[in-house]
Formats: structure tokens, sequence, C-alpha cells
């Protein structure tokens, strides 16, 4: 089959697509919110029609001890790789409503991009391979390679349920790739295949002083503050330039290869630019690492919020009974979520000040992932793409975490292609979600084509 055919067909029903898109996001399947329950059944329920329809076989609806994950397959490429396709059919929530231009749940398209809540995270771009199998059944009658797409319902609060899923089902899920497409490209028309994503440990340090709150004029100078005991604690975490302190932190990272580390530069990331878009004079942190570096492949530890005492309109003269801080560490190949955050305790108790008490609680656990860059599943994802954008594919890591493509790893222990097709600047998580539409098309094309590089994976 010929690239003008299938380009032909996306042209012919692009309308259609479009409008069978909208009715997914329709669906107000918002995870975290109880009273949306039923519309995360819709949303498993809509799925299961749209495989059907594409020409999936097996479609089933598979409960948790949350909400359900979706299943379907198509098996008949004997002797030729499996590819099991991730997603979500989860969004997030939101608030705050009125920031919104358009009805979040009613779908507009403006400026050909597409506006509504998961347009790009994540249902547009699992709606893409669905709609790239059924092109390829309705115009050739089959596969390059067999597929099996798993469709989750809880990646917004943290996959808890699909671990277990995936380790009780994993001779269902045997395959020999993995692709997600839940990741951002470069920029427009530039785009990337991301191979290594960083890990997360999380803790809440609870420091408590007196039995109440105290008057400063009658207590200050005598009593410790736990606003300030939590203040020495954090400043102990980091040097001035921002290395980090707790004892055996670095003992596990996986250090990066001089060969890496050029692909890296040669992206002609534009520092200046990352400045002025975020709204810094100056970059930081470690010596002898770009920014790119700092936030794909080195690990960090960062204070994401301190409560305590009195923040109120005016001055309250008072001496705190208690003060909490939140800390996220992201962490990179090699390190172990359950280590750092047992070092994080034993600094924190080795520098806890005279006079209160600490409590540390544990949060948010993932592991970090990689996928080497050279492996042929992943540079196949970069000919795939370079053959429909026209431009070399960049090959990247990124600083965030998705917690269940490590335990995709770990479980299944298979190649992991992310070549998603969102752009930074739209507004996932946030007011005004949309997904450009240029991607869409493109999307379609390059998911359609890498099937068929897939195939030759054997």
């Amino acid at each position: 089959m010929n690239a003008q055919t299938i380009d032909q067909y996306f042209k012919d029903n692009r309308e259609s697509h479009l409008e069978e898109l909208k009715s997914f996001l329709r669906i107000p399947s918002v995870s975290s919110l109880s009273e949306h329950r039923a519309d995360m059944q819709k949303g498993a329920e809509w799925l299961i029609t749209a495989m059907e329809s594409a020409g999936m076989e097996n479609a089933k609806i598979d409960e948790t001890d949350g909400h359900p994950v979706v299943y379907a397959d198509w098996l008949h490429a004997e002797g030729k790789p499996t590819v099991l396709v991730y997603g979500h059919y989860d969004v997030q929530p939101v608030d705050p409503l009125h920031l919104w231009e358009s009805a979040p749940f009613e779908p507009q398209v403006r400026d050909n991009k597409l506006y509504a809540r998961g347009a790009s995270d994540d249902k547009g771009q699992v709606f893409m391979h669905i709609k790239a199998v059924e092109a390829l059944l309705k115009l050739n009658g089959d596969l390059p390679v067999n597929i099996k797409f798993i469709i989750e319902g809880e990646e917004e609060i943290g996959s808890p349920n699909l671990p277990k899923y995936v380790e009780e089902n994993q001779e269902l899920l045997k395959a020999d790739v993995i692709v997600i497409s839940d990741t951002g490209m470069q920029g427009p028309g530039r785009p990337a295949v991301c191979y290594g994503l960083r890990g997360l440990a999380g803790i809440q340090i609870d420091v408590k002083g007196p039995k109440g709150d105290l008057h400063s004029g009658l207590y200050g100078g005598a009593v410790q503050n736990p606003l300030h005991a939590i203040v020495e604690i954090l400043q102990s975490f980091r040097d001035q330039e921002g290395l980090i302190q707790v004892e055996g932190f670095y003992d596990d990272v996986l250090e990066v290869s001089d060969k890496e580390r050029e692909e890296f530069a040669a992206l002609e990331f534009d520092l200046e630019h990352e400045k002025k878009e975020i709204g810094i004079s100056e970059d930081f942190g470690e010596k002898g690492y770009s920014f790119v570096e700092r936030t794909w492949i080195r690990p960090t530890l960062e204070v994401n919020g301190i409560t305590g005492g009195f923040s109120g309109e005016g001055i309250k003269t008072v001496l705190p009974a208690e003060a909490s801080t939140k800390i996220t560490c992201r962490l990179v190949p090699n390190q172990d979520p359950d280590d750092i955050v047992a070092k994080l305790k034993t600094h924190v108790d080795s520098h806890k000040p005279a006079g209160v008490t600490v409590e540390i609680s544990e949060f948010d656990k993932g592991k970090p992932f990689l996928t080497p860059y050279d492996h042929p599943a992943i540079q196949a994802a970069g000919r795939s793409y370079e053959k429909i954008y026209g431009v070399p594919t960049a090959f990247t890591r990124m600083g965030g975490s998705i917690p269940i493509v490590a335990a995709f790893d770990e479980i299944l222990g298979l190649p992991i292609v992310l070549m998603g097709f969102g752009l930074a600047s739209e507004n996932f998580h946030a007011p005004n979600e949309h997904f450009h539409l240029e991607n869409f098309d493109k999307g379609l094309r390059v998911i359609s084509d890498y099937l068929f590089e897939a195939a030759e994976l054997n």
C-alpha cells in the first residue's frame, strides 16, 4: 500500500473523523471526581464501539478496583511483531471554569485547533491510533503487524490500579514493543521521540513545636519556632549551586555517554528564548550541565510548598505551633524511589533542630524509565516522523514522570516508544486545552507508517 492511498483516505474522511473525536471529547470522563463515575463508564463504552467499528476484535471492558481498563486486539499478522498501544481516556478536572473561552466538553475548532478537555491529553492521541488501524484494515484488509490496545481510565490520578492489572494479565499483554502517544514534540513542525523519563519520589515533612500557637513577644527567643526549624531542614538539602547534599543521593545515578550528550547539544536548545518564555533572568543548577541536561538526565530535589503560621493581611505576632513542607525528587535511571525516600528520612533525622518533633509522610513514587535511543524500535519511529514531517526527528528525554511507563518496563520488559504529537503550548491540565490539527493530520500518517516500520523489527 502506498502513502498516497493512505493520505487520500485521511483527507476524504477528515470531517467525519473530527466529528467522531468530538463525540469522544463530549464525555466528561474526569477520573478524580466521584460525580463522574458514570461518565468514566461511558468513556470506556465509547472506546469499545470505536474499536469494534475500526475492525479490532476481542474488545472488552475489564473492571478494576477503580475505573475500568479497555482492551482490544487484532492478531492475524502471522510471524510479525506485536505492537501494544497504551493510552488513557480519563481527563483532568476543568477548574477554573471561567477561564475557558468555550465550554470544556463542547469541542470547537478555532484557527485549526481543536479546543476541549482531553483534546491533546490524551483522547485525541488515542483516537489517532484507532483511526490508523481502521484506515489500514479498510484499505488493505489486514495489518502489517499484530496489535493490542490497553486504554486505562486512571492515568490522571496516578494509575493506582494498572500495575496490578498488567501484572495479572502478562500473557494477554504479551508484545514486542509498547507505543505510547501521551507526550509532546520539540515544537511546531519539530517531531521528537522520547526514550527516557525521570522517576519521582515525594515526601511531606511535618514539624511540631509547642502544643499551640504562642505570643512571639512572650515566648520568642526561648522556644524553637517550627517555621525556622523547617527552613533550617530545607536549607540543608542543597548547596548554593543546587547540588543535593543528601548522603548517597547520587550513588546510583546512571551517567550519560558523551555521544548522547553530543546529541542533546545538537538539538540547539535556545536558552535565551526559554528564559524569556518562563520569565527568569538567569538559569540555575549543577555546574557542568546544560539546561536540557539538568531537566532530562540529572536528579532533583525541589520544595513544592511550605505552610505554617500567619499569612493573612497585616501582621500577627505569633510563634506557630507547627509547620509543613512538601518535597519531590525527580529521579534518573538506576535510582530507586524507596531508596531515595529512606535517604531523605535519614537526612532529615540528622538535621532536625532541637526543640521540635518531625514526622515524614511518603507519597507519589514512580521509577525512572529508559529505552536506549539507538534501539531499532526507537529509530523506526524517528524514520516515520521524518517521512511525514520532512525534517530530522529529535531523540529526547523528558524531565517529567509517567509512573505507568516504568511499571510497563519493569513488568513486561519491552522497549517503549513515546511518540507524541502534542505541543507544550496546548494547555493540557489547564483551561483552553487544545490540539493543533496540523499534528492530528500528520500524526495519523506517522502512526500508519510506523506500523509498517514495526513490521520489520523482527
